[in-house]
């Protein structure tokens, strides 16, 4: 008996050893295959085309895999070879990366994800731990985040809170974390940063919170700041930051800096190697609207801009704006691809961006001079590019200063954030957008606030016109190849594959395959939730793998539900990995349960005057941006009778007290007691007109 009381901890010692060298020995592999991920392998991506190592998947962002073993004539033999429930409910829009069998991705609230690509199994996960509810509210777009970098063993992501963190990519364990932005104002990250040379680029969104835009350089090893670049002049009094910045603050007017002025880098970087250029979309003002932030008028340079920096100082070598003094949110900060083309009988170095104002840039992208422009959707708010200068021809009124004006696109855009693609055999550039209406008119009554939104716009209509489509465009020619209409609005970004095909999840809960020279559908798989995240490609042992990762969310899924199929079911985020041959059941999608009205349960003293003056408040505090409608974030008027009862809903929007859990401020430094009461007027009696009872 003795002996086996001593005999059983040795062997319990020696296999928890020996299970720790079995854990180790994929840690330490994948640590490996990502110490490979050096600058002349990022540069050399197409020579590496197992791997899905960048977030466009090379410097040029062309999101065009050489892979091909999936092709037009096989595809139809598609099937899911594992998904995995990520257990969230917001919205994801992250690029994986795939890098010697394992995949990297992140969820909400900048959680990051490594599991293996072949199987789905998770390897780690970080949790940056969010203080949610002091971020979550600065967060226009709901708390997405679009992806990571890896970089010599290591796998770096922007934190929604502003931190750029770098992770052991073996472990997940923290190798350093700095802070990027001023901790008490309005910034927040949601982009996937980019290496260059030995350097993380990363930017900011916050440009409707009132806060000045930057993109900053941090030293790959160290996490040092190696360089800032503003991209709107700030207050005169202080100096400038460079010749570029003095020039910029000619075309401003007023005291514009008071709201920070915008022109956040919130999203779409590219590279050029062989140039040394570093291209950079800059975002919207702030607020939106000119008059308010530039009251003499000027085109507030660098707002709505392509900037082109120099990657070792951050210094801007030339820029081209295509929405001169933005009144509209027409960001530049959508997805650019780099590409060489004949045009004109000469190749030309050239940068192509479709950004929110509908209209597709064609620029040179060694100077920033201008090549050619082309609608591709209906635009009131122009009628043309001049074809000599590239500037916009305006339509008259359509700033909104005289008086409404109906404005297409609208601040959604043409084409928002999610990625294009190029095909360069096919000449084709693949781009997810939309067609939409809005009717626009000044708010004389603005002023800043330090919280919420600073927009100096009345938004007098609903949307008549709201669709998407898939658009193949000859960027040389400008003109359309095809066209694939959806009945949602918000979808996700492209994949372009040497196979000939298009992937693209939708909004209405599927991921299609399309032929990317004629448009034709060549297969499809239902996923139970809305896309509108990116898929990706890559191998392994031989064996090629499409990931996408599907979950409803995003600026327009927090005001609108999933359409058509993905209607019908819980909101569940998930990851699907699909190949020839694969055989893994369809998961389980869980019926969404109908809608219950609760108004008429609760005691209600309707009272017209605090319902119109909750109305009003709810509105202007902007509880409409969260609570819209959408299918990401309760919609009020389904509440339960306890939420709507008076002491209940006092207590969470007052109190505070959801805010640890759920990311629900307290609305107690905007709101008094009273202010609260009569919103809730305002709901129960929204409540009860969505029950349809009289």
């Amino acid at each position: 008996m003795k002996s086996n009381v001593i005999r059983t901890p040795i062997l319990f010692l020696l296999l928890s050893f020996a299970a720790r060298i079995e854990a180790a020995q994929p840690s330490a592999a994948i640590q490996q295959a990502v110490k490979m991920i050096d600058s002349q392998r990022l540069r050399q991506a197409a020579s590496h085309p197992s791997d899905w190592s960048a977030h466009g998947l090379n410097p040029q962002e062309t999101r065009h895999s050489t892979l091909n073993q999936i092709n037009v004539t096989n595809v139809a033999k598609l099937g899911l070879a594992w998904s995995r429930d990520l257990g969230t409910k917001r919205g994801i829009e992250a690029t994986p990366l795939a890098i010697g069998g394992t995949l990297f991705f992140t969820t909400e609230w900048s959680v990051v994800h490594a599991v293996d690509a072949q199987t789905g199994q998770e390897i780690w996960q970080w949790d940056p731990k969010v203080d949610r509810a002091l971020v979550g509210e600065r967060a226009c777009c709901d708390v997405v985040n679009r992806g990571v970098a890896a970089y010599q063993g290591r796998i770096y992501v922007g934190v929604l809170d502003g931190r750029l963190v770098a992770l052991d990519a073996g472990t997940g364990g923290v190798a350093w974390e700095i802070w990027t932005v001023e901790r008490n104002k309005n910034y927040t990250i949601t982009g996937a940063p980019r290496i260059v040379d030995g350097k993380v680029i990363i930017g900011n969104g916050g440009a409707e919170y009132g806060v000045r835009g930057y993109v900053g350089a941090y030293d790959a090893e160290t996490g040092k700041q190696v360089w800032r670049t503003y991209t709107v002049p700030g207050d005169p009094k202080f100096g400038f930051e460079s010749e570029a910045m003095r020039k910029a603050a000619e075309t401003w007017t007023g005291e514009w800096w008071k709201a920070g002025g915008g022109g956040t880098c919130w999203d779409s970087f590219a590279y050029d190697p062989e140039l040394k250029l570093l291209y950079v979309g800059t975002g919207n003002g702030s607020p939106w609207n000119r008059k308010h932030r530039s009251p003499g008028g000027g085109d507030n340079l660098y707002l709505s801009s392509i900037l082109a920096l120099d990657p070792a100082t951050g210094e801007i070598k030339w820029h081209f704006q295509s929405t001169p003094g933005d009144a509209w949110d027409y960001t530049a900060t959508a997805h650019m691809i780099l590409a060489d083309l004949n045009i004109d009988g000469r190749p030309r170095k050239v940068i192509m961006q479709a950004p929110k104002n509908g209209f597709f840039w064609v620029i040179d992208r060694m100077d920033g001079s201008f090549i050619s422009a082309k609608a591709y959707v209906e635009t009131t708010w122009a009628t043309g590019v001049d074809p000599k200068t590239g500037r916009p021809i305006e339509a008259e009124g359509a700033r909104y200063e005289k008086g409404p004006a109906l404005v297409m696109p609208t601040a959604q855009g043409a084409h928002n954030w999610h990625p294009m693609a190029f095909n360069p055999e096919a000449g084709l550039v693949y781009i997810p957008g939309r067609v939409s209406s809005y009717s626009l008119a000044d708010d004389p009554n603005w002023s800043y606030r330090e919280k919420g939104w600073n927009l100096g716009i009345n938004f007098l209509a609903g949307r008549p016109e709201n669709s998407g489509f898939l658009l193949a465009w000859d960027p040389v020619k400008q003109q359309e190849a095809w066209r694939q209409r959806y009945i949602g609005s918000l979808n996700g970004g492209v994949l372009s594959t040497a196979g000939g095909l298009v992937f693209e999840g939708t909004g209405d809960g599927r991921f299609v395959a399309y032929d990317a020279k004629t448009g034709s559908v060549l297969w499809e798989f239902p996923t139970g939730t809305g896309i509108i995240a990116p898929p990706v490609t890559y191998s392994v042992d031989g064996e090629q793998y499409v990931t996408v990762l599907a979950g409803w969310g995003g600026a327009e899924g927090l005001l609108s539900s999933p359409t058509g199929y993905a209607a019908l079911y819980e909101q569940v985020g998930r990851a699907f990995t699909f190949k020839l041959g694969g055989r893994t059941p369809v998961p389980e999608y869980k019926r969404r349960a109908a809608p219950v009205a609760s108004g008429w349960d609760v005691p209600f003293d309707d009272n017209p005057a605090d319902v119109q003056a909750g109305e009003a408040a709810y509105h202007q505090s902007q509880c409409v941006r969260c609570h819209g409608g959408g299918a990401v974030i309760p919609d009020l008027r389904y509440s339960s009778k306890e939420i709507l009862s008076k002491a209940q809903f006092s207590l969470i929007v007052y109190d505070g007290i959801y805010a640890a859990a759920k990311g629900m401020p307290s609305f107690k430094d905007r709101l008094t007691r009273k202010q609260v009461d009569q919103i809730r007027a305002f709901v129960v009696s929204k409540s009860r007109e969505a029950s349809g009872k009289r």
